[in-house]
Order: structure tokens, then sequence, then C-alpha cells
């Protein structure tokens, strides 16, 4: 019998998949828009993402999150271990579901994008080829991109410029909870590391965090996290507030 290191092969394919989706690079003249959103985009009609949200389009497509953020930035988390002696962590993770014809092999995958200065997204990607599951991670993270909220509203700072978050915020997924507080300047990101890639993405330099629950399940811990952010800009503040903790919203 011949012994195969099936983890050494998987983790090859992971780095070559990803070597193939940096070599990928947004072409605007190539770019066919297929929704009504797109041809607005492509023919100067729209020229901010601002303006997206402003009136409440649905991003369907990832070519125009490209095209209205050029600077844009991804990351992975990574969500699993390798087996064996010299443990490395993957940002690609196996799951095996028994049939009448033999094990099907299907990979998961969480994608982060973000400009540094507002707005950030995260997505879940699955599919049977590792590649695949990559770009399609990458691509639910540029649809489900939003604008936060970022201000100083630490009381031990206020310095009024957006380098925390302007309130406390919660956030859920399945068993996780977050609980995101705001920081004063200094103190840097008091986060995991995988957590961090979320908070450096949109653009966030100082935060505490609490969390409750199953929080190895780095899945919903990103999620929650990602919940915990959308709060930002669902509460109506006050302009006195607005003055006194330097509130930005996106690139507004």
């Amino acid at each position: 019998m011949v012994a195969v290191n099936i983890n050494g092969g998987s983790e090859d394919k992971e780095r070559e998949a990803l070597k193939k989706i940096e070599k990928k690079k947004f072409d605007p003249e190539s770019w066919n828009p297929k929704t009504e959103l797109g041809k607005l985009v492509k023919s100067g009609k729209i020229t901010s993402i601002e303006q997206i949200f402003l009136h409440g389009y649905k991003i369907l497509e990832a070519e125009i999150v490209d095209f209205l953020l050029p600077d844009l930035e991804h990351d992975y988390i990574r969500l699993s271990l390798s087996k064996g002696k010299y443990r490395r962590p993957k940002i690609l993770k196996m799951t095996q579901r028994k049939t009448a014809e033999g094990n099907k092999t299907s990979w998961e995958a969480v994608a982060v994008v973000g400009n540094k200065n507002g707005y950030v997204g995260v997505g879940i990607g699955k599919s049977a080829d590792q590649q695949l599951a990559l770009e399609k991670a990458l691509r639910n993270a540029k649809l489900n991109i939003i604008p936060i909220a970022r201000g100083c509203g630490s009381w031990e700072c206020s310095c009024r410029t957006p380098h925390s978050i302007p309130f406390k915020v919660y956030g859920k997924s399945s068993s996780v909870e977050v609980i995101l507080l705001p920081a004063p300047r200094g103190v840097g990101l008091v986060a995991p590391n995988e957590i961090k890639k979320i908070l450096r993405l949109a653009g966030i330099k100082d935060i505490w965090m609490k969390s409750f629950g199953q929080t190895r399940k780095r899945l919903n811990f990103a999620m929650a996290v990602y919940n915990a952010l959308k709060q930002t800009t669902s509460y109506r503040i006050n302009k006195e507030y607005k003055a006194i903790s330097g509130i930005k919203v996106g690139l507004i």
C-alpha cells in the first residue's frame, strides 16, 4: 500500500487557487452588465456607491462594487486546522457527506472585502471545487458590502476622529453573540486575529469586543461581527452627538 498525504495535497491546491484568484483583475472595458443597476453604473449615471445605498438599490453584480470601489481589498477567514504533527491554519473547510455513490466532498470558505474607509462585506462560498468555493465567497462578500458608521464614541478619548465606532453595538449569528464597544485612540483592535481582518478592512483602528457562545465556529463568529457592524447605521443620531463623536458613514 502507498500512503497518500491528503492534507498536503489539499494545501497545495489551496495555494494554487489563491494564486489564480489574485491574478484575476477586473477590466471595466470588458464588463458587460446584466442588471439595470449595472447598466446605470457603466453608463456613468451612477458615479458613487453612496448613491446606490441612498436610493436603496440592491447590488446583484459583484462588478458594480469593483467599478465603484477600485481600491477594494479582500482577505479570507481561516476556518480550520490541517491534521497531523504540524497543524497549519486553513482557509478552506472540508465536509464530507455519505451517499449511495460514496463520500461526496465539499469545501467552504469565508471571504472579507473592504476599502479600509467605511465599507465592508462578508461572504460565504460552498462548492465541490476549492477554487470555486473561494471565488463564490469573494463574490458574495462584494454583494453583501455595506457602509458602516465610524466615530469616536469613547468618553476616554473625545478626539472627534473616525478611528473607532460611535456607540456600543450588538450582533448575533447562531449561538455566537458579539458586543463591540468604542475604544480610545491607541488601544488597537482587541479581538481575535481572524476577526481583526474584518475590522481592519472596515477602517476601524481601535475597538473593544465581548463575545459569547461557540466562538470556535469562525463562520458564525465572523457573521456575528458583520451583523454588529450593520447596526452602526441603523440608529437615528442627533446632531449634537454627531458633532461630538465625529461620526462618518461610509465615505461621507
